[in-house]
């Protein structure tokens, strides 16, 4: 597995997000996937939670970006330093900044995201 086909995985994930393409998002992430979003939450599991996370995503957020500002791979292994903007439906809108560590399998999917950011300071600039 490449550096590259990390990179467009990470890079397919992001996007996928964004667009709410919860297909996509699925394309790059192994059946047993597990996200920490942030870390300290229950994980996600990817088969079973991805509906109810995308149905969440599209009833609070009108507008949802997310751009990959520095990516480091190592093995099978990636740090991503992002920055998160988002527009909730209430038109209020809040950003962070995070750190999320991605692992891959040898068929370069995601097995395992653990993200790191203030979901307390971006929910209350939200929340008004």
């Amino acid at each position: 597995m490449s550096q590259e086909a990390q990179q467009a995985a990470i890079a397919q994930y992001y996007a996928s997000l964004a667009a709410m393409d919860r297909e996509g998002w699925l394309e790059v992430l192994t059946a047993d996937a597990v996200i920490y979003d942030p870390v300290g939450k229950p994980p996600l599991k990817v088969k079973e939670g991805s509906p109810k996370f995308f149905d969440l995503l599209s009833r609070f957020y009108k507008q949802f970006e997310i751009v990959q500002d520095c990516v480091f791979i190592v093995d099978r292994k990636a740090a991503v330093k992002s920055t998160m903007q988002v527009v909730a439906k209430n038109d209020r809108t809040a950003k962070a900044e995070g750190i999320s560590m991605f692992e891959f399998n040898e068929q370069g999917k995601i097995t395992l995201i653990e993200s790191y950011w203030d979901e307390a300071y971006f929910k209350a600039n939200l929340a008004g």
